[in-house]
């Protein structure tokens, strides 16, 4: 068996833990700043937690040493850390960040690897970007790829139509930070919360605006073929104005640990969640303008006895999936790895990928 390690036991780490961990494929080691945190995840493979420090280097680089597999279920400003210790370690690395400033300095630390260096391989970034690659390939010339992701409550019941699914840091990450766009066929920058166009999928209204990190590499990859290029996250209407009032007029986006400590004792964390994906590609397909689209609803189920949350089934599905496909050899196994070089008939075939179904 490959052993793996993981670092970080949430919520995500830990049915990342129960993935792998009952495979029957991998040996999966799990550790957590939290010790509680660690045996709670490793308790549903039939394992032990132990305690790591996530920042500190000599810790971290004692835990993942032999491992084949090093993946960071961490917080995003640890992962460099992660990152650092798995490449003197000689192990794959993957993480679930949609940190941009993050993810770039693990780009470069990817720099000479003899191992795989593949970040953002969650949701969105990660299965969201498989996802639009699968429906730009076989446009000629790609007008539009738009990529939209919500992680919602299943039944709101407050002014902000929301609940608490994952992190709270990641959250405000992305209302605040500059988004990557492709405009007019250009490589640019916009700002968060900006840009609010109306859904509706399955029937039910929602609203999408702008949000850092879940473009990945995508726009990279795609420089000259693609002439607009955008990431959105998808909210019940009414979301995106209040969010604007507190971060920028009441001016929180100044003060994130206050605004943390507000959203964490204000809005409750629900286990009844749905995860709400839409991606819509348009260009030339055999001489006429033509639109692909994917959309889906994910919800919460119940696996191996277990009660997992959407958000924790797709963002667990999504890396386990891509650490099982690069065990497989059906990735690339050495440098950095975009999630672009996997394909779609490859991710949704897996055992892990056909969560998604």
């Amino acid at each position: 068996m490959k052993k793996v390690v993981i670092l970080g036991g949430g919520k995500i780490g830990r049915m990342a833990c129960f993935l792998l961990g009952t495979s029957g494929d991998f040996a999966v080691r799990i550790g957590d700043m939290n010790l509680a945190e660690a045996h709670a995840a490793a308790e549903t493979f039939g394992g032990k937690g132990e305690q790591v420090d996530l920042t500190n280097d000599a810790q971290v680089a004692a835990f993942v040493k032999g491992a084949w597999a090093v993946i960071s279920c961490a917080p995003f400003r640890c992962n460099l850390t992660i990152a650092s210790c798995a490449k003197a370690a000689g192990a794959h690395y993957f993480d679930l960040t949609e940190d941009v400033a993050v993810t770039k300095k693990v780009i470069e630390l990817a720099k000479g690897a003899t191992t795989a260096f593949i970040p953002q391989c969650g949701l969105a970034p990660g299965f969201i970007t498989i996802a639009a690659n699968h429906l730009a390939k076989p446009f000629t010339a790609i007008e539009s790829l738009r990529l939209r992701v919500g992680a919602l409550p299943l039944q709101p019941s407050n002014e902000l139509g929301y609940n608490l699914t994952w992190s709270t840091e990641g959250v405000i990450n992305e209302y605040i930070n500059d988004c990557e766009a492709v405009q007019g066929g250009e490589f640019v920058r916009v700002p968060a919360l900006e840009h609010l166009e109306r859904l509706i999928i399955d029937g039910i209204d929602f609203e999408a605006f702008n949000t850092s990190g879940g473009l990945g590499t995508l726009a990279e990859s795609l420089k000259g073929r693609v002439r607009n290029l955008n990431y959105k996250t998808i909210r019940f209407p009414g979301h995106c104005k209040l969010m604007r009032f507190l971060l920028q007029e009441l001016r929180l986006s100044e003060h994130r640990d206050e605004m943390k400590t507000i959203l964490e004792r204000a809005i409750p964390a629900t286990t009844n969640d749905q995860v709400v994906i839409f991606v819509s590609a348009s260009g030339m397909l055999d001489g006429r303008l033509t639109e692909r689209v994917y959309a889906k609803r994910v919800l919460a189920q119940t696996i191996g006895g277990h009660h997992w949350t959407a958000i924790q089934l797709t963002t667990a599905a999504g890396i386990a999936a891509i650490v099982d496909l690069v065990a497989q050899g059906k990735g690339p196994a050495q440098g950095l790895v975009r999630m672009e070089d996997f394909s779609w008939e490859d991710f949704m075939s897996n055992r892990f990928g056909r969560l998604y179904a």
